[in-house]
């Protein structure tokens, strides 16, 4: 069985251990400044006052359902444009990581034309 191999960020002077792929190993470690982290481990910049309602949202969401929300329904309700998880984070697959969520095991974003995603189930 192979191994799950991690880093960690110091933020604050505390450690927050974080997986190979940049997911939170404790998502309870989340908080904004952990996102600020996160979007530059991600190449992003500084997160916008818009980037961070996305994640608070998809948070406060995927404690409530545990599962990723529908991402017409995360612009809708964050009174963004459509497609607002697209134009803010480019692939919504680093909005849920930046968020501090856990990775979807079987599940992964796919785009045809990398302004439209849609996740697909995968073995």
């Amino acid at each position: 069985m192979g191994r799950c191999t991690m880093s960690t960020l110091e933020i604050q002077g505390k450690k927050i251990r974080v997986e190979a792929n940049g997911y939170l190993v404790d998502q309870n470690d989340w908080n904004e400044e952990v996102a600020m982290a996160l979007a530059e481990q991600e190449g992003m910049g500084v997160l916008s006052v818009e980037q961070m309602d996305i994640l608070r949202f998809m948070r406060v969401y995927f404690v409530k359902y545990r599962v990723f929300p529908l991402l017409n329904n995360v612009c809708r309700i964050t009174h963004q444009p459509k497609q607002c998880v697209t134009r803010q984070f480019i692939n919504p697959e680093k909005a849920w990581k930046i968020a501090g969520l856990p990775k979807q095991d079987g599940v992964r974003f796919v785009s045809m034309d990398g302004e439209h995603f849609f996740m697909e189930p995968y073995c």
